[in-house]
Parts: C-alpha cells; sequence; structure tokens
C-alpha cells in the first residue's frame, strides 16, 4: 500500500488523470462550510441568534473577518449563482450603506471591542457599483464600530466594465490593497452569451489602476464550462490573463443550477452549454498552462504564484477555507454584513434574509437580520475539521486527529477511514495505518475525498453542482 508521506509535499501533475476524474463526476458541496449551507434551517429558536453572539465574544475570543454583501448589478450576468439586485439607480447605494449601518451597530453592540478585525471583504453583487464617496463612507462606518488591526487585509471584489480610477482611489484610502477582478472569460461570443461584454482592454485598465494605486495583490476570476466556451477559447482566454500577470486566480466550473437561478435555462433552450467532455477538456488547458507559467494549485480552483500568501500558507499547514473561498485567516469568526450574508462562529452558522424587503424590515424593527441557520453539534464540529484538514491540508494524520477531537479517530471513524478503499485502489489517495493523503492525481477530487466523511450528504446530494 502507498504511504500517504509520499504525497504530503507534492504539487499536483500537470495533466490531470480525466479518466478518473470522469469516474468520480458527481454532485458535491464546495465545502466551504461544514454542514452545508443546505442544511441550514428557518428554526430560530434552536439556532438561537443572541446565545451565537455571546458565547462568540466570551473572554479570550479571537479575532474577526467581516464581510459585506453589496448586491447591486446594472445588467444580469446570465451565468451568475449570487444573490444580486439589477438596478441602474445608483442612489439604492446610499439607502443601502444606511442600512448597513444600522446592522453593524446592532451587531457592534453584541460585540467584544478590543477584538481585532484582521480582514474585510467587499463583495456581491458588484461593490463599485457604489460610488466611491459611498465606498469611503462605508469605510469610516467600519472604522466606527470595529477595531481593525494595523496588518488588516481589506479587499474587494471589482467588475472592470464600469470600474472608475475614483473607485480604486477611494478602496485604496480606506485601507484596500488586494482586488479581484470578474474576467469570466474573454472570448467577445462567449461574452455576448453570457450578457457580460467585456473587452480585453478593461482588463488592462483595471488592472494598471491597480498597480499604479498600490495595490499589491491581485486575483482574477475566471469560469469554465460557459455557453459557447471550447478549450481552443479558453486557452486563449488563459493566454490573455497570463498578460495581466495576477497573483492569483480562481478558476471556476460553471454551477449549472436552474432550479436555483432560471435565468440559466436561457442556455438549455439556446443549446450553447459545452458537453462535459468538453468541460474537462477546459479544465485540463487551465490546469496545465497555469501550473506550467509557475502557479501553485492551492486546492479546488485556486491557483498562486509561488510566493503568495496562500501558496505559502499551503506549505505550513496554515491554509483555512469559508465562504469566501480559501484564506489565511485561520481562527477568525466571520460575521457577515448585507442581504443574504452568512455569519460563522466556532459553534454557530447564521444567514441574512435574501431579500430587500425581509432584510430592511427586520432592521426597521431593531432586530438582526437573520433568516436561517444552524447551530452545530460537537459531531458537527469534529467533521467539520475533519473536512477543512482535507480541503486544505489534503490529508489526514489519524494520530494528531485523535489528540484534537479528543477521540480514537480510528475507532470512532472506522466505518468512514474503510469506506477509501476505493479511492486508494484508484490512486486517488495514498492509504496508510495511520493516515491518508491526497495524490496529485487526486487534488482535482478533495471535494469527493471530503464527501466520504460527510454525515448529511443523503438527503441532500442532489442539490449541490457538479465536482467539474
Amino acid at each position: 500500500m502507498i504511504s500517504p508521506d509520499e504525497f504530503a509535499s507534492q504539487p499536483s501533475v500537470s495533466s490531470p488523470n480525466l479518466d478518473l476524474i470522469r469516474k468520480y463526476s458527481m454532485p458535491a458541496p464546495r465545502y466551504t462550510s461544514y454542514p452545508p449551507a443546505t442544511q441550514f434551517t428557518a428554526e430560530l429558536e434552536a439556532v438561537d441568534v443572541g446565545k451565537a453572539y455571546a458565547d462568540d465574544n466570551l473572554v479570550g475570543a479571537g479575532p474577526l473577518s467581516l464581510y459585506f454583501h453589496l448586491p447591486f448589478c446594472e445588467t444580469r450576468c446570465w451565468y451568475c449563482g449570487c444573490n444580486t439586485v439589477i438596478t441602474k439607480r445608483h442612489d439604492a447605494a446610499a439607502e443601502y450603506i444606511d442600512d448597513l449601518a444600522t446592522e453593524m451597530a446592532l451587531i457592534a453592540k453584541r460585540t467584544d471591542r478590543s477584538r481585532l478585525v484582521t480582514q474585510v471583504h467587499l463583495g456581491g453583487g458588484t461593490p463599485t457599483f457604489l460610488p466611491p464617496d459611498q465606498l469611503r463612507r462605508l469605510g469610516e462606518l467600519v472604522k466606527e464600530h470595529f477595531t481593525l488591526a494595523p496588518d488588516c487585509e481589506i479587499s474587494a471584489e471589482l467588475d472592470p466594465r464600469r470600474l472608475k480610477l475614483g473607485h480604486i482611489q477611494a478602496l485604496r484610502e480606506i485601507g484596500a490593497t488586494r482586488a479581484s477582478l470578474g474576467v469570466q472569460d474573454t472570448n467577445r461570443k462567449v461574452q455576448l452569451a453570457i450578457n457580460r461584454y467585456q473587452p480585453q482592454s478593461l482588463n488592462e485598465q483595471a488592472m494598471a489602476w491597480l498597480r499604479a494605486e498600490g495595490f499589491n495583490s491581485v486575483n482574477v476570476d475566471l469560469i469554465y464550462g460557459l455557453p459557447l466556451q471550447t478549450r481552443e477559447t479558453f486557452s486563449k482566454t488563459i493566454d490573455d490573463v497570463l498578460t495581466l500577470s495576477p497573483e492569483r486566480l480562481s478558476v471556476f466550473s460553471y454551477a449549472h443550477v436552474p432550479w436555483i437561478k432560471p435565468a440559466q435555462r436561457i442556455f438549455e433552450d439556446r443549446g450553447q452549454l459545452p458537453t462535459p467532455e468538453e468541460k474537462l477538456a477546459m479544465f485540463a488547458v487551465a490546469h496545465e498552462r497555469l501550473t506550467a507559467a509557475g502557479y501553485i494549485d492551492i486546492g479546488l480552483d485556486h491557483f498562486a504564484r509561488p510566493d503568495d500568501e496562500l501558496a505559502r500558507a499551503q506549505r505550513a499547514g496554515t491554509l483555512h477555507r469559508n465562504f469566501q473561498g480559501y484564506s489565511t485567516h485561520a481562527g477568525a469568526s466571520l460575521y457577515g454584513f448585507g442581504l443574504s450574508s452568512i455569519s460563522q462562529t466556532s459553534q454557530v452558522y447564521l444567514q441574512n434574509h435574501k431579500t430587500l424587503i425581509a432584510y430592511r424590515t427586520a432592521l426597521a424593527g431593531g432586530q438582526l437580520p437573520v433568516e436561517r441557520g444552524l447551530r452545530l453539534t460537537t459531531e458537527d464540529q469534529r467533521r467539520r475539521k475533519i473536512i477543512m484538514h482535507i480541503m486544505c491540508d489534503r490529508r489526514l494524520d489519524y494520530k494528531k486527529l485523535s489528540l484534537e477531537l479528543g477521540v480514537d479517530f480510528s475507532q470512532v471513524y472506522g466505518r468512514e477511514i474503510a469506506s477509501l478503499q476505493d479511492l486508494a485502489a484508484d490512486g486517488i489517495i495514498g492509504l496508510g495505518a495511520n493516515g491518508f493523503a491526497v495524490t496529485p492525481a487526486g487534488a482535482p477530487l478533495l471535494r469527493v475525498v471530503a464527501m466520504r466523511f460527510d454525515a448529511t450528504l443523503k438527503p441532500a446530494a442532489g442539490k449541490h453542482a457538479q465536482v467539474i
């Protein structure tokens, strides 16, 4: 039997095993949380929102990470699975900042002000739908209600199509040094098919502005599996993006979930979606091209330069994963603000209302705008740690986990360990007596490995997008 130590520090292979991926292609959670968000409940009495914040702010509580969901977009991208509000009325931005100010005040009075905020992320939607003065106002409100660490990491998602230099300058003024550019694809036909026309010149302009204003880390988002994409066109997209020299790339598999996002049905009606084989070919070319260009495969769909914090955290075993994806800020509670945002503490998940009416009604009544959530059992917390070790470290050490979880891991999770035999036989993991490690060939199937320790899947398996 192969020793897991053989694979512990190896990077992923440059050529993914497509036969292996075909065999294990199935719906699976993305494991930005465990249990997955499909398990959240609207029975808030059981969740006990007030107790969640009280417990999280006991003496000795760790740092905070803040997420602000800014949902507005001028037009709808038909592939999008985010919770968005489509409007061209930019006055909505100021009204929404008023809402966020109310929500921040409600949470701040439940929060120990001595806790340092180590990370702030503005997501969406389109954060730069907000005019520059409203971005500055948001930054001021954050500093008014919370205590930012001197080295707090502040980042924002940007849409190059409607980005102005003033947006970037405002973000820099509030302390942002990281940004994520939504590119998705640079082919004009693909862009028109997804209702997102975005010439490469706009991406180049956005990157030039970011560099000139002192942003030292820029991520580029790409999506494969979109309508009219081919291996050849996506390879050209990667060529275009590499000229931008981003520090990180997120190369997402298009999640076709028309039962959640009806706008995606247009792709089925037009017969424009690539076949599973074509989508696999795009995944392969992206992996091959980016690793050949020197980027490290961090996990799932994230790539980073070897000297980037994510790559260093992966090597050091300190990588973390939350609702924003991979992160270097382990140990921080995540407090989410705004429409549909999710908060995460050691014991609880809380998700805000998904409609503006419900969100604002709760705030007007002086209530936290929580719609649903989940209080984790002791077993949930154990399995979350196990799954996050798989997703971040790509290995499990049974003896170390026994100490970490306070149980005899091999005995308590004997059934799950026994279920790994087929993954070992197919070379997805190297399995030993005291643990296992995901092989380079198995790296694209991290979610499949994690599923073996997921006790929630039976009722929810069909609610997730495909692995690739």
